[in-house]
């Protein structure tokens, strides 16, 4: 079969779409299908400005005028039968473009979108801003089929269309790399402490993510120093991911505890799998999330995980993860507590408890196989490219 993904363009430089769709592409070419990618080129967005404001808007003529043009061109040397895989629902205006044609929808996070309708209090959205995201949904609705990859996201979906689509199935996210149990915790967390020159002999407390108002990075510090508020126990906290913006920043320097807790920015994939595998627990009460990644990357490496009692958290989770409440506007004493007392109660399990944490933990992550998560995809496209499923026939208008 024959398969056209559209991807983000690189000036974009995000990263983990990009890795998504290179999954999708690679896995589909090693099961013989014949793969091609489409993106737009920069052209407006490459000329040499320094207005951020300016790039983007040049970036938009790049992504939404000149690619669009450059696409119905190609769309007439393609066989019918193509099938056309947009690998972020995000990249919902180009959907028209192959309405007609065998077609598929990949959808990751509905945050944008649902901050945009102004559900989410904590990421206010402005003018502009919803007008773009209107945009985006006008595009992705045109669509029939549709793969997501949680049931959180997949009922976001049906809440955005105006009208059921003609197929919506979940397929979670698959381990693309390998991670595994320490086999001598002490021998690594030493390597830790002399890498990173931070005393990490005896265990610490883990966050990995980035600076986005979802995350809740002010969360995970706060969580941290108010369970050193109650606890004669002293662990370092590390932050592996962006570097902290100002008001992170602020936080950690204005903390009674900021020289223990180590913001690491730029580190390799080796050494965030190492820190998974060392660490006394990993800390990940994330507001909001398309699926969490670094749930089930920790679990894999036999680190206790501590995250949100919502989806798709607990979802991804499971049974083995240990659960808090989501952080609301006005709870927040009450959910520094918690936390403090979720992270007390972890440390201090049983040998007994641990094991049975971290084995239930491995157990999880088996659902989470990449092959699995390739076949099943493989498919949902077979099925739209066989013509096994048939579009929608248009509504007629009195």
């Amino acid at each position: 079969m024959k398969i056209v993904f559209f991807t983000h363009p690189d000036f974009l430089r995000h990263q983990s779409m990009p890795r998504y769709a290179n999954w999708l592409a690679s896995g589909m070419q090693k099961r013989g299908h014949q793969v091609d990618m489409w993106s737009p080129k920069g052209y407006f967005s490459a000329l040499p400005f320094r207005n951020k404001s300016l790039n983007k808007w040049l970036g938009y003529l790049d992504q939404y005028v000149i690619f669009p043009i450059q696409v119905k061109t190609r769309l007439r040397k393609l066989p019918p039968d193509t099938l056309f895989v947009i690998t972020d629902h995000a990249l919902g205006p180009w959907v028209p473009l192959v309405r007609d044609r065998p077609h598929i929808v990949h959808c990751h996070d509905f945050l944008a979108q649902r901050s945009a309708t102004g559900e989410i209090r904590e990421n206010v959205t402005g003018r502009t801003g919803r007008i773009y995201q209107s945009y985006i949904r006008k595009g992705y609705s045109a669509a029939d089929h549709f793969i997501s990859i949680s049931y959180k996201t997949q009922t976001d979906l049906h809440n955005m269309l105006s009208k059921p689509p003609l197929l919506s199935e979940v397929v979670y996210n698959g381990l693309t790399r390998k991670f595994r149990p320490a086999d001598d915790v002490v021998l690594l967390r030493r390597e830790l402490s002399r890498e990173t020159c931070v005393d990490l002999r005896a265990g610490f407390i883990l966050h990995v993510g980035g600076n986005l108002w979802y995350k809740n990075k002010a969360g995970v510090i706060g969580a941290y120093e108010r369970w050193r508020d109650k606890s004669e126990q002293v662990l370092p906290l590390l932050l592996i991911g962006e570097n902290p913006d100002e008001t992170i920043r602020t936080q950690i320097d204005s903390s009674l505890y900021k020289a223990d807790i180590h913001a690491l920015a730029g580190m390799p994939d080796d050494f965030a799998d190492k820190a998974y595998s060392a660490a006394s627990l990993f800390l990940f009460p994330s507001l909001a999330e398309g699926f969490g990644w670094p749930i089930i990357e920790a679990m894999a490496s036999g680190c206790p995980v501590i995250t949100t009692d919502e989806a798709p958290m607990n979802e991804v989770g499971g049974q083995p993860a240990v659960y808090v409440s989501r952080k609301q506007m006005g709870n927040e004493p009450e959910w520094l507590d918690e936390c403090a007392s979720a992270i007390d109660r972890t440390l201090n399990m049983s040998d007994e408890q641990r094991a049975n944490l971290v084995s239930g933990g491995l157990e999880n992550v088996s659902r989470f196989d990449s092959e699995s998560a390739l076949d099943k995809v493989e498919n949902v496209y077979m099925r739209i490219g066989s013509g096994r499923l048939f579009r929608r026939e248009p509504e007629l208008h009195n």
